[in-house]
């Protein structure tokens, strides 16, 4: 039985890449300079595509790929995957949702935070070594 293609769009982490690899046979779509030439010629043995929210899938691309089942992003985004496309076709789509809103939230907080009490200002004073000279002009509560 011939192994299931994977058409990878962008690199992601070696570790993702050495799993992918392990269990089909991965296309790296940036080794390949004639990508169109690649694409016709395997054409039919790829069956997913993995992107981020960089690089996707395009209506060209999955049009492209008559055995396409699945389109997977490694990312929140699906702003470069043609949704109506995957849905006329009946092509699975993944991505990661939700990953990020925590720690977006956490960093949100703590800039208006750095913002409000001027600790980016406060920073560069003593390593600059302002502090030797004179007082800082210290924030209030708001």
């Amino acid at each position: 039985m011939e192994a299931i293609g994977v058409l990878m769009m962008c690199p992601m982490s070696d570790y993702l890449e050495t799993q992918l690899e392990k269990r089909f046979n991965l296309f790296k779509l940036w080794n390949f300079p004639e990508k169109n030439e690649f694409l016709k010629s395997n054409a039919n043995s790829v069956r997913a595509v993995v992107g981020n929210a960089t690089a996707g899938a395009s209506a060209e691309l999955i049009e492209s790929l008559p055995k396409l089942e699945i389109v997977s992003s490694f990312s929140v985004g699906l702003d470069k995957v043609d949704l109506g496309k995957c849905r006329e076709k009946g092509i699975r789509v993944t991505n990661t949702p939700d990953v990020l809103t925590d720690d977006v939230a956490d960093l949100a907080i703590g800039l208006m935070l750095a913002t409000l009490r001027g600790l980016c200002e406060c920073d560069r004073y003593v390593r600059s070594g302002g502090w030797k000279k004179g007082d800082f002009k210290l924030t209030t509560k708001v």
